[in-house]
C-alpha cells in the first residue's frame, strides 16, 4: 500500500468519505483546478467469452454501444423493475466489461449476478487493485492530457487500455474521472498537485448533485424505478434493446407514463446536513419523498437530490424543518436515447 493511500486511510471521515486540509474545497472548485480521490465508488469487471451476451440480459444498456470509446450509464434491476444498483459500463477490452458504481453496491451487485455468469462463460472480479480519481475544473482536460498521455474523452466516453481509462463525466465545470492501478495512485497524485489542489470526494458528490446524477446506495437499493432517479433522461435506459430483467416494467412505467416519483434538486434554507433517506414533508407533516445524496455547497448551504412527488400542488416542502428550495435540472426531464448518445460520440471523433 502507497504512502498516499495509507495517508489517504489515515484522513478518512467515514467509510465512502475522506476529507484533506485544503480550506473551502467546495469553493475552491468554482476557480481552480482540483483532484480528489473517489472513495464512495468501486469497480466490478465481467469477463469471459460471453461476458457481453450475458451482460445485454442483465442491464438496462444496450452492451454493444459501449466500444471502447462510448461509456454508457446503465443499471441493474430485479423482475419488478427496481435497481439493484446503477453504473456506467466500459468496455476495456474483447470480452472484458468494467462497471463503476457506488463502492457499497460492488459486492452484492457481484453476489446476484454471480447466480447467472456461469451459463456465459463468464466471471465477476471485485478490483480492489484500482484506484478511481476525479480531476475538477478549466484545466482538468489539459492537465490530463499531460499526465496520463490521453486525449481526454467528451462526455459519457472514455480514454485510453487496459491500464487506465479517463471518462468525460457532467457537471458545473469540466470533470474528468481516471482509473489507474493502485500502485501507481501516488506517483498519480504527486504528479497532478503542484497545478491541482487536492480535496475530499464531497466536492466531486455536490459536482454530480449539481449536475443531477444520483448513484444509487444501500440505502435505497430495491426500491426505485429507474425513471425516478431521471435515468431515461441521462441516456441510462435503451428503449431499442431486447428483453433484460425487469424490462417489461420499466418499459410500462415509460410509456404508460406512470412514473409518480421524480428526481429534484433542491437547495435548503439552513445549515444542516440531512442523511440519506430523510423525508421531505409538506405542509401537513406528510411525506412526499426522500434524500438521496446531500453535500454542503460553496457557501455553506446542503444541496440535495430528493426523490419526491410530480405532483404541483404539493405546496411548500422541508427537511429537518429546514425549507426546500427546488432549483433546476440542467436537462429535460424526456427521453434521450444512449443509441442517439453514441452516434454523437461518433460524429464528434470525425
Amino acid at each position: 500500500m502507497s504512502d498516499w493511500i495509507t495517508a489517504l486511510e489515515w484522513q478518512r471521515k467515514s467509510e465512502d468519505r475522506v476529507d484533506f486540509d485544503t480550506p473551502d474545497p467546495a469553493r475552491l472548485a468554482l476557480d481552480a483546478t482540483v483532484i480528489t480521490p473517489l472513495v464512495h465508488l468501486g469497480v466490478l469487471d465481467v469477463i469471459g467469452p460471453g461476458a457481453g451476451k450475458f451482460l445485454q440480459g442483465q442491464t438496462s444498456a444496450q452492451v454493444d454501444l459501449a466500444n471502447g470509446d462510448f461509456a454508457p450509464l446503465t443499471c441493474f434491476c430485479t423482475a419488478k423493475g427496481r435497481m439493484l444498483a446503477n453504473a456506467q459500463l466500459l468496455r476495456i477490452a474483447a470480452d472484458h466489461y468494467r462497471l463503476i458504481l457506488h463502492r457499497g453496491l460492488v459486492e452484492p451487485l457481484r453476489s446476484h449476478l454471480t447466480k447467472f455468469a456461469p451459463f456465459y462463460k463468464s466471471e465477476l472480479k471485485v478490483r480492489n487493485d484500482l484506484a478511481l480519481l476525479g480531476l475538477i475544473g478549466k484545466e482538468a482536460a489539459p492537465l490530463a492530457e499531460v499526465n496520463f498521455d490521453l486525449l481526454p474523452p467528451a462526455l459519457w466516453r472514455q480514454a485510453g487500455d487496459v491500464e487506465r481509462q479517463l471518462l468525460g463525466h457532467p457537471g458545473p465545470q469540466p470533470r474528468l474521472l481516471a482509473c489507474v492501478p493502485i500502485e501507481a495512485v501516488g506517483e498519480t497524485v504527486s504528479r497532478l498537485t503542484p497545478q491541482a489542489s487536492l480535496v475530499g470526494n464531497a466536492v466531486w458528490c455536490l459536482h454530480d448533485i449539481q449536475a443531477g446524477l444520483a448513484w444509487l446506495t444501500p440505502a435505497h437499493q430495491d426500491a426505485l424505478l429507474p425513471q425516478m432517479i431521471n435515468w431515461e433522461a441521462l441516456g441510462g435506459i435503451s428503449f431499442k434493446k431486447g428483453c433484460y430483467t425487469g424490462q417489461e416494467v420499466v418499459a410500462r412505467a415509460h410509456f404508460r407514463g406512470q412514473v409518480k416519483k421524480r428526481l429534484a434538486r433542491a437547495q435548503l434554507e439552513g445549515d444542516k446536513l440531512p442523511v440519506l433517506g430523510t423525508p421531505l414533508l409538506d405542509g401537513n407533516g406528510k411525506s412526499q419523498g426522500e434524500v438521496l445524496a446531500a453535500e454542503m455547497d460553496a457557501y455553506g448551504q446542503p444541496e440535495i437530490l430528493a426523490v419526491t412527488s410530480t405532483r404541483e400542488d404539493i405546496g411548500p416542502l422541508s427537511v429537518d424543518g429546514q425549507p426546500v428550495k427546488l432549483m433546476k435540472l440542467p436537462y429535460p426531464i424526456e427521453r434521450l436515447d444512449p443509441e442517439s448518445l453514441a452516434l454523437a460520440s461518433v460524429q464528434d471523433s470525425n
